[in-house]
């Protein structure tokens, strides 16, 4: 009988050797936060009013952007402050917007030019882009089109009744398809840069309507303006994840005496 019992004993620690074992990651403690908010366009620097230049005249001024989509690739020197990290919902935007003049009258006389010119009131909308290749990116989402004529001079911030789902990826595009006063230019190259919907006429008002207005649509991007910032951003609340504990499979192998 002392033999029996000793050799069940032997095979018992044995199998308690190679026993599979459970292994259980706890989820995050209660209270911790599960979603959270994600700014864009003004990673160190707050957006503001564009202003022109020291030395520059206002007739040789050039922060208005005409009929186009803009997209900053460099802010404050972070490279691609416009795409998504984590997927969300875009729940409003912001645009400084320069004050044309101090003069009241001289002032409605530059929006009055400015609308015959370029099809109207000063307006913009978000867009959302994803990228195709070689500087071309193609439209997957827009917002509602905003009047801005009422707010030159100030930084405004737009609420989406709407909001825009984006993805990881996506990058937040700004499209003028009129006229806004935008662009604060004769800034540091490396800091700042953008790119505008088309490629040619770079260095003059877009002549024809450039902006991307359509979804699927595919453009190249082909204007780069160096030391120059667009400033415009935008707010995502971003897709809490439910938390979840994780089972994880592991096996004790017996060692030999």
């Amino acid at each position: 009988m002392k033999r029996f019992t000793l050799a069940l004993a032997a095979i018992l620690a044995l199998l308690a050797a190679a026993a599979t074992t459970w292994a259980v990651t706890k989820a995050p403690p209660l209270g911790s936060q599960i979603g959270s908010s994600a700014q864009f366009g003004a990673p160190k620097t707050p957006i503001k009013p564009p202003v022109c230049p020291a030395g520059v005249q206002p007739k040789d001024c050039l922060i208005v952007m005409t009929r186009s989509t803009a997209l900053g690739m460099t802010i404050d020197g972070v490279s691609t402050p416009m795409k998504v990290h984590k997927a969300g919902e875009i729940v409003s935007f912001t645009v400084g917007l320069a004050q044309l003049s101090s003069n009241p009258s001289t002032a409605a006389t530059y929006i009055k030019n400015l609308n015959s010119l370029y099809g109207g009131a000063a307006e913009a909308q978000l867009t959302i882009l994803k990228y195709a290749n070689n500087h071309k990116w193609t439209v997957v989402a827009e917002g509602p089109l905003v009047q801005l004529q009422p707010y030159l001079g100030y930084v405004v911030q737009f609420p989406l009744s709407k909001p825009i789902p984006v993805k990881s990826g996506e990058s937040i595009a700004l499209t003028v398809p009129t006229w806004a006063p935008i662009l604060s230019y004769k800034l540091t190259s490396s800091l700042y840069s953008y790119r505008q919907s088309r490629n040619s006429n770079c260095g003059k008002p877009a002549p024809t309507q450039s902006a991307q207005l359509t979804v699927n649509q595919t453009t190249l991007y082909g204007c780069f303006y160096p030391g120059t910032r667009v400033e415009y951003g935008a707010t995502e609340l971003t897709n809490p994840v439910p938390p979840a504990t994780t089972t994880t499979k592991t096996t004790t192998t017996p060692k030999r005496k």
